[in-house]
């Protein structure tokens, strides 16, 4: 299959006023024409800043890309200039952001917000481009499409917002569909609804899409395999239903444990003890190791790499010995 996005040993640094820190430090994956790639992880762990650099998104000077490489179809993007990624964004690649309520400008009706990416990247007509949008609105089920387009986002409920979102990220077609909890503040009926709607698109259209979350639940309706992010390293990756039945990590283990379960009556959920690491604070060894209950002497000295076993990848040292040739995922 072909590959539309891959990250090479990615690095990202921020400058503070307490020095530099490096919130993602040397993440490798790819995404193939039609997969949809889960990255999941707890807040903190790398994840949206990883899908800003994508998006040539990073509050540059504060935020760069320190090393690895960002290709998109082969082509390094890491270093553009703001005029060429200006020509990728919403034509090539796209992405739907956390919360549309932010991300949709209130001065601005929807039908003005919509064909701003049609002004940018085709030459429709002023007809035309209207025809698109009314076209787009319906498809991702918005009733009413054609007064729909007269108001504002304030106007419409945040279930409606985030349709609006996903037709502005469709609108141009794009190769790379980034979504970044794209259900999060939406009731479970409305959650249920979206989802759909965008492994239907995906399905339509056979574009790539890279969906970020801290729900696992959504990792397990929507991808086909999965990254676990944490304290900016990816921490293990395999296919979706590998990750579920047999996870190897002690992290995503204790994700996966703090799953509420239909067949179980507990009043407290499982929870994993400690918080993420700040990414100036990270311990000598294992970033994980001071949460661990598996953790030994080795794993508080030593920092694991990403052993690549039969199904799976995964940074611990409990899998020294399980090593294979074959990569996974990536380094």
């Amino acid at each position: 299959m072909k590959k539309i996005l891959e990250v090479k040993d990615l690095k990202i640094q921020f400058k503070t006023p307490n020095g530099t820190i490096q919130p993602v430090n040397g993440t490798s994956f790819h995404v193939v024409e039609g997969e949809t790639l889960g990255i999941v992880g707890e807040s903190g762990c790398g994840k949206s800043v990883t899908s800003l650099a994508v998006m040539g998104l990073l509050p540059v000077p504060i935020g760069y890309v320190a090393a690895g490489e960002i290709l998109l179809e082969g082509r390094d993007i890491s270093h553009l200039k703001e005029k060429e990624m200006r020509k990728l964004r919403g034509n090539d690649i796209s992405m739907i952001f956390q919360e549309p309520m932010t991300s949709l400008n209130p001065v601005f009706t929807i039908g003005q917000q919509l064909s701003e990416p049609l002004k940018q990247h085709t030459k429709l007509s002023k007809k035309e481009r209207k025809k698109r949008i009314v076209e787009m609105l319906e498809l991702v089920g918005i009733p009413r499409a054609n007064e729909i387009i007269d108001d504002y986002p304030h106007q419409l409920s945040g279930g409606m917002r985030q349709r609006v979102m996903i037709s502005l990220a469709m609108l141009c077609e794009p190769k790379l569909l980034i979504a970044d909890e794209p259900t999060t503040a939406l009731d479970v009926t409305i959650q249920a609804q979206i989802l759909d709607l965008m492994k239907k698109i995906k399905a339509d259209t056979q574009m790539a899409m890279l969906l970020i979350t801290h729900d696992l639940g959504v990792v397990a309706e929507t991808c086909d395999r999965v990254i676990v992010m944490y304290a900016g390293q990816i921490v293990e990756g395999t296919d979706v239903r590998t990750l579920f039945d047999d996870p190897k990590h002690p992290y995503t283990k204790g994700l996966l444990a703090s799953l509420p379960k239909s067949s179980e009556r507990k009043q407290d959920l499982h929870a994993i003890k400690g918080n993420v690491p700040r990414p100036d604070e990270l311990p000598k060894g294992c970033a994980f190791s001071n949460r661990c209950p598996q953790s030994f002497e080795k794993c508080f000295t030593e920092k694991p790499p990403l052993f690549n076993m039969e199904k799976q990848s995964c940074r611990c040292w409990l899998y020294e010995t399980e090593e294979k040739e074959v990569a996974v995922i990536g380094k």
